[in-house]
């Protein structure tokens, strides 16, 4: 039993992240248009067709711009909480109601042979919330978009074989960049974003020897690079004595797929 997953797209521009077990396959988010997430399906050699359905965090539109699209398109039904579900509707069009699913905070759903658990984070959207996938005995976990790490998160994901895991910002860029100061209160406060030094604060709590790889995503393009995302993050692991491979979104390998088995 193996999970695979590839972060399709990380970022304001748009989000999507699929991950597929022996028997089935799940998106979470479409927030690209719908021509796009059909390239982004072409190039991890995945047909939209098989998915089982799509997972929504949150109701942002780099989160779900091509969410009614697709699920139109390929038939797909979509699992989101009650709260994200009224605030999106309007934005997504029409849905037949048989593809209209509610997903609750803190529950836990069998897809097949994956079990996917949701937990709250903090966020500014109506109800956000992300996602741990368990297989075969392994855990990936879906970790961005959130103010700050709580202790109820990090119990929640510790010890997965994989992480996704937001490094958005460099807090001296962000500081001293362009954006209005408005915007910049809203990145660093509790509803916003988290910062390089943060992530790699976090991962420290929640790693353990079951985890080989971290993949440090929604990096900002104003306010951070990857060199100096990874550099921040693997300095805070190294001095507590941690040494775990940091990779940035891009396409993982030449299928665009990581494998956890």
């Amino acid at each position: 039993m193996t999970l695979r997953f590839s972060v399709l797209a990380s970022g304001s521009t748009g989000n999507a992240f699929y991950i597929e077990s022996d028997k089935e396959k799940l998106l979470v988010d479409a927030g690209l248009s719908g021509k796009q997430m059909d390239k982004l399906f072409d190039e991890v050699q995945v047909s939209p067709a098989d998915l089982s359905g799509i997972l929504v965090t949150h109701e942002h539109s780099d989160h779900i711009k091509g969410l009614g699209i697709i699920a139109r398109k390929y038939n797909l039904p979509i699992y989101a909480n009650q709260k994200t579900w009224n605030a999106m509707e309007g934005s997504i069009g029409k849905l037949s109601l048989d593809q209209k699913f509610v997903f609750n905070m803190e529950e836990v759903k069998t897809f097949g042979d994956i079990d996917v658990e949701s937990f709250g984070v903090s966020h500014d959207a109506a109800e956000p919330m992300f996602y741990v996938f368990r297989a075969g005995g392994k855990k990936v976990a879906l970790v961005t978009d959130l103010g700050y790490v709580s202790e109820r998160i990090k119990k929640t994901v510790e010890g997965a074989d994989a992480y996704i895991f937001e490094s958005n910002h460099d807090v001296g860029m962000l500081r001293m960049g362009r954006y209005p100061w408005s915007v910049k209160r809203r990145i660093l406060g509790d509803s916003g974003h988290v910062s390089n030094e943060d992530c790699g604060l976090a991962l420290t709590d929640v790693i353990d020897n079951n985890t080989k790889r971290i993949y440090l995503a929604h990096l900002s393009k104003d306010n951070n690079m990857k060199d100096l995302a990874r550099m921040s993050v693997d300095n805070i692991l190294r001095e507590r004595g941690i040494n775990v491979e940091l990779h940035d979104t891009d396409p993982l390998l030449p299928t665009g797929m990581y494998e956890v088995g």
